[in-house]
């Protein structure tokens, strides 16, 4: 079974953040209790002064709306099909999204538990006793000489006991309010922990996919530097070339291989570090990822569209708003116990000595009436509740701000990053290019005499830094294009099952159980 979008989780976030989830039963649950007032802040979705667009997106009139990209699925952009199957396994098997998984199952569990308070509690009894007593003939309460033992008898019982706090001030329906709030946050939570999971599992990929690439390029360019030692050497078998040369080029070939290990050592942690994403042992994706392919390179730039965008769009700060308003909640359920309760009890019993009359009229008794509780003095314990339930408020406030502050840095660092790394790979392709003709003709001129060997040793050296310096640049056009992702709030929207528990018991009816030593 999926719960892609079940009753507790909203189709599409609304105008006002998210609709209050599980309204029907919530409401069913309330429509039972009296119609009291409700004491404590009412939620109010916080006001913030955000910008009208990024200070490092491209500037756009007041009155033209900024264009945001459609981030379903927007890895794809990356054109790697084995990307995107290593995201949908890592989905299906990460341990942190079936932590936040449990975490609904537990959100859920207690918002039960909360809307179950609002309900009558009935408890029934049942019991059968062997009895047996002594009469008095007269005799002082301190002689037991003149006691007649009666005969023994066997009595039978059974009834019910309920009772009903009718919520008055409203301090089950604060943590009614409560508790839906805590589900929508785990929810989000839920998502974020996708949202982190689909760019880690992207970011770490791109960085195998470049050490892979940096490592046959350190391969290629160590052989071609052997061959330009092998002429070297041929060069000195001559008479042509100094010993210095040929020392120097096996120096520069030898340093060229000596960046193999490193890079092949940084390949190896990226690809263990993919397995345990997915949930699998470290190795379990060297032999898939064995073969090299290029790095993926983003197709098409992201638009970030405007800041009030992430108010919407990150679940950190989606989480952040709902624990707000949870907070806020918990400050009436506080306050409400500072006032009066009231609760109905009543009970409803037979007994008699024959198991057969039990349920006739003349072997039953009930009770039933109010019974009201006045706070008279407690120390001012109840009122420093209401100050700790405030003062947790107001922690949850300034972690929204943060998380609001702390999305739209995420954006604008991305955006920027972006934009001038693109730039950047941009002048050193040139540079590669140069530096790959240079190296060229400078060989050539060297084998013809018409040069120094110092000029092919630059030459080489520099080509190599340079294609380096352009794979490491296309690497972090591709993180940064993630993190770019992450930071507007792409994440996965397809169906997550969070019904199935991780562990399924067994054997949980009543059985012998042996303490173990």
């Amino acid at each position: 079974m999926t719960d892609q979008r079940p009753s507790d989780r909203p189709a599409a976030p609304g105008p006002r953040w998210r609709r209050r989830y599980g309204a029907a039963a919530g409401g069913l649950a309330l429509a039972l209790g009296l119609a009291g007032c409700a004491v404590g802040p009412d939620y109010r979705t916080p006001l913030l002064d955000l910008p009208q667009q990024y200070g490092s997106a491209k500037k756009r009139p007041a009155a033209q709306p900024a264009p945001k990209s459609d981030l379903t699925r927007w890895w794809q952009g990356l054109r790697d099909p084995i990307l995107t199957a290593l995201i949908d396994e890592a989905v299906a098997g990460n341990l942190d999204v079936a932590t936040a998984k449990a975490k609904v199952r537990e959100a859920r569990a207690l918002r039960r538990q909360a809307i179950g308070a609002l309900y009558p509690n009935v408890d029934g009894f049942a019991s059968a006793t062997r009895n047996k007593t002594a009469t008095s003939r007269g005799a002082s309460s301190t002689d037991t000489a003149g006691s007649i033992a009666s005969p023994p008898y066997t009595l039978y019982q059974a009834g019910f006991d309920a009772s009903w706090e009718l919520d008055l001030f409203g301090a089950n329906r604060r943590n009614v309010e409560a508790a839906n709030d805590a589900l929508d946050a785990a929810w989000d939570d839920l998502d974020g922990a996708l949202l982190t999971l689909i760019g880690d599992v992207a970011a770490t990929y791109v960085e195998a996919r470049g050490y892979q690439a940096r490592a046959a390029l350190a391969r290629r360019t160590a052989a071609s530097q052997r061959e330009t030692a092998a002429i070297t050497k041929s060069k000195f078998d001559a008479g042509s070339a100094s010993a210095v040369d040929v020392a120097k080029a096996t120096a520069q070939a030898a340093s060229t291989e000596a960046n193999i290990p490193a890079l092949e050592s940084a390949y190896a942690e990226s690809v263990h570090r993919l397995g345990v994403l997915l949930g699998r042992e470290p190795s379990a994706l060297s032999a898939p990822l064995a073969r090299p392919r290029s790095i993926p390179a983003p197709r098409l730039p992201l638009k970030p569209g405007v800041p009030a965008d992430v108010l919407l769009s990150r679940p950190d700060v989606r989480a952040a708003e709902r624990r707000l308003a949870a907070s806020t909640a918990n400050i009436g359920e506080a306050e409400a116990a500072l006032y009066p309760s009231v609760t109905l009890t009543g009970n409803i019993s037979t007994s008699a000595q024959k198991f057969g009359d039990l349920g006739k009229s003349s072997t039953i008794g009930w009770s039933w009436g109010p019974q009201l509780s006045v706070p008279i003095f407690n120390a001012g314990r109840l009122l420093a509740a209401v100050g700790v339930a405030e003062a947790q408020r107001d922690q949850s406030h300034i972690a929204f701000r943060a998380a609001v502050l702390t999305a739209l840095e995420d954006v604008e660092n991305a955006l920027v990053s972006l934009a001038k790394e693109r730039t950047r790979a941009a002048r050193l392709s040139e540079s590669a290019l140069a530096y790959r003709e240079a190296a060229r003709l400078s060989r050539q001129l060297f084998q013809l005499g018409s040069t120094s060997f110092f000029d092919v040793l630059d030459a080489e050296r520099s080509l190599y830094s340079a294609e380096d310096s352009l794979l490491q640049s296309r690497v972090s056009i591709s993180t940064d294009y993630i993190a770019l992702a992450k930071a507007l709030g792409g994440g996965w929207t397809d169906a997550v099952d969070v019904s199935t528990p991780e562990v399924v018991d067994t054997g949980t009816g009543p059985h012998f159980y042996r303490v173990s030593q």
